[in-house]
């Protein structure tokens, strides 16, 4: 098991994508936390199935976009682990409106989970990390960041500005043995694809040079291998798991 006993927190860990780079990890040897902000039955599930498979596992409700809030959920893991080895930035949402009907509330409201909350739990991390001098940061951005997306200035600005702020990251930690990337998801197979109308699915997978949706594992591999001792001269980088779609 390549990352037993790796100390792993996932933000956003409970469902979607998050959920499967976090059961990733445990089924991989890894202690588990996973982060969630609202949806107690979503995170009682996973909870559960947790227990079922990693050594140690915690579930930790926490808006990742409130300070107060990252610093009492890394106190808690510091409290109970002592350490932590990686990190996976994954919270984020979406609230689409074209620019001329996007109010200044939900302009805000996406930058602040996705980007500040990035930042925030990076930043409360980073001192142990380096105390240790090990550590991987991987960070979850979006197509929308690489090539914009109508109805996303919102979403594709947050995503941006996680691709620069891993970048930046990256070489201020590139001498202190950790490691800072990021991992640029498609579009993955999903309840909500899987509801689309058979048009409009034809006409997304039209858009992918390897004709199919990615499945939620296809991006936690990804995550896994920047993860790992085998991705250890790779930092700053971003790794597009998207079927050639960008």
């Amino acid at each position: 098991m390549e990352f037993k006993d790796k100390r792993v927190i996932v933000t956003g860990g409970t469902k979607g994508l998050g959920k499967a780079i976090a059961l990733s990890f445990a089924l991989e040897g890894a202690w588990v936390g996973v982060n969630y902000s609202s949806d107690d039955e979503s995170g009682s599930r996973t909870e559960v199935e947790l227990k079922g498979l990693a050594t140690k596992s915690l579930l930790l409700k926490a808006d990742v976009s409130i300070g107060s809030d990252v610093e009492m959920m890394i106190g808690r893991v510091l409290d109970e682990w002592e350490y932590v080895d990686i990190l996976v930035n994954n919270a984020g949402i979406i609230r689409d409106k074209l620019l001329m009907f996007l109010d200044e509330k939900d302009w805000d409201r996406v930058v602040e989970v996705n980007l500040k909350g990035t930042y925030l739990c990076s930043r409360a991390i980073i001192k142990t990390m380096i105390a240790r001098r090990f550590g991987r940061i991987i960070n979850i951005t979006s197509p929308s960041a690489l090539t914009g997306r109508a109805g996303q200035t919102n979403y594709s600005a947050s995503k941006g500005g996680i691709i620069s702020f891993t970048k930046s990251l990256s070489k201020e930690m590139a001498r202190l043995g950790i490691t800072v990337n990021a991992v640029c998801p498609g579009i993955v197979s999903t309840p909500m694809i899987e509801d689309l109308d058979q048009e409009t699915k034809s006409n997304l997978l039209n858009m992918i040079p390897m004709g199919r949706f990615g499945e939620p594992e296809d991006i936690a591999w990804a995550v896994l291998f920047l993860a790992s001792e085998k991705a250890g001269y790779i930092t700053g980088q971003v790794l597009a798991a998207d079927g050639g779609l960008t």
